[in-house]
């Protein structure tokens, strides 16, 4: 997957609001901090006290917003505001939440190609995360430009959803529901896949 740096204005609420949940199942392991013994101000040799400021501590990802965690609490931010039916708070928070996603799977990405040929295990396990990321931040997109059809906003959707065709490509399930609602909107003149009918409706937000 690559990084990247419509009219219904009743039918959003039950379905966005469970999709939103979906798919967040890379949890970030923190970093462990190193017990270090310094010597206090008055000179004599104790060990500095763990409730000292200067101690350096792992990064929590429970309150990081630049973590898998920190977008998953966008995501049920957004669906919260979905079930208020306060499409641009909705919006905002999707928003926040896309970029997220795409910022961890950017850098998860670089560090994946750093490690490339001096540690493939780490390498490797980067290179999962950036997955991880990239397909949450793709879902993200999805809702988003779900959003901006229900508030009859083709100009903001449209963008959107074909630059997560370009990232799932046509042939995975994401990608598909992507061109879907470019066929219902009128966009794209053939459907696909050509043969059988989706079960997608103008009326749901999937």
């Amino acid at each position: 997957m690559k990084p990247f740096s419509f009219s219904h204005p009743v039918y959003i609420a039950s379905v966005i609001a469970a999709s939103l949940l979906v798919g967040a199942s890379a949890i970030l392991q923190p970093v462990r901090a190193q017990a270090q013994s310094v010597s206090p101000r008055g000179g004599q040799g104790q060990p500095i006290s763990p409730d000292d400021p200067s101690i350096v501590r792992p990064m929590s990802q429970d309150a990081s917003l630049l973590s898998m965690q920190g977008g998953q609490r966008l995501l049920e931010e957004a669906s919260r505001a979905v079930s208020a039916q306060n499409y641009a708070l909705a919006a905002k928070k999707l928003q926040e939440a896309r970029q997220v996603f795409n910022q961890l799977s950017n850098f998860y990405q670089e560090l994946a190609g750093s490690f490339s040929g001096i540690d493939n295990r780490i390498a490797d396990g980067h290179r999962r995360k950036a997955l991880e990321a990239a397909q949450m931040r793709d879902e993200s997109t999805y809702q988003l430009a779900l959003v901006h059809r229900a508030q009859n906003q083709p100009e903001l959707a449209v963008p959107l959803l074909v630059q997560i065709i370009r990232s799932q490509q046509p042939t995975r399930e994401l990608g598909q529901k992507a061109y879907q609602q470019l066929f219902e909107m009128g966009f794209v003149d053939s459907p696909f896949p050509r043969t059988g009918q989706s079960n997608s409706s103008p009326a749901a937000l999937r």
